[in-house]
């Protein structure tokens, strides 16, 4: 058994989360994706294998994945390629997706070290009241864009009082979720191990997490020979 596979099984092991819309932030073992586009499942340019994943930064099954997908695209030196998909629903998602696309333009290493920061500390800008097992909105968007200007001063930047003035960082945004839609995502997070094969299953996706090694050991093996591995590239698009 891998190392990861404890914590790939504690991942799994957190309740689900019904919410009214059509969207889900959790997909159970039994739920596959219909696929309609598979264009964006595919490794960047160069990579034999890679994770794809369609993420919620409000989404709390997204944070218990978040450590296990950082592991291994680390530990086999493989893309993973991470795009925005906000959920309706969600409060203040949509603002961190944003954010995170603003310290992209500082450097993709430090976009990424925010949205696994936001992630860490999900509970602490989602609080949920503890007498009433609640949780009010109102606070949601203050306590992010207070987490954000500690995050930025901690990395010495200064966030700048209105952070996306043109709505271009938005469009970005906006462009992944509508990508997310022509692919047919339904949940988040929705991941795939994917490969530069135009054959057999090209893309595979990862619904028990427990497997994700295996999985990716499956695809390298199938891939061995047919070109070369990019190092880990953990936002690319």
């Amino acid at each position: 058994m891998r190392p990861a596979s404890l914590l790939a099984s504690l991942a799994l092991a957190a309740a689900s989360l019904f919410l009214p819309s059509a969207l889900s932030v959790h997909a159970s073992a039994q739920e596959t994706t219909q696929v309609l586009n598979s264009a964006p499942l595919r490794p960047p340019a160069g990579a034999r294998v890679a994770i794809v994943e369609f993420e919620d930064l409000e989404c709390p099954d997204c944070a218990r994945a978040n450590p296990l997908l950082k592991q291994a695209a680390d530990q086999y030196k493989i893309p993973w390629v991470r795009h925005d998909f906000p959920l309706p629903q969600h409060d203040w998602s949509f603002q961190a997706a944003v954010n995170a696309r603003w310290f992209d333009t500082k450097s993709k290493k430090l976009g990424d070290e925010y949205r696994d920061a936001v992630f860490a500390h999900q509970n602490e800008i989602t609080v949920i009241d503890s007498s009433t097992g609640t949780y009010d909105g109102s606070k949601g968007l203050p306590n992010l864009h207070a987490f954000t200007e500690k995050f930025a001063a901690d990395h010495k930047l200064a966030l700048p009082f209105v952070i996306d003035p043109q709505q271009k960082l938005a469009a970005l945004v906006k462009a992944d979720y509508a990508l997310g839609q022509s692919v047919g995502i339904q949940h988040t997070p929705t991941i795939w191990v994917v490969t530069n094969q135009t054959k057999g299953a090209p893309f595979v996706e990862v619904l028990d997490r427990t497997k994700l090694y295996s999985m990716i050991d499956n695809a390298l093996a199938e891939t061995k020979g047919s070109g070369s591995e990019h190092a880990a590239v953990r936002h690319s698009r």
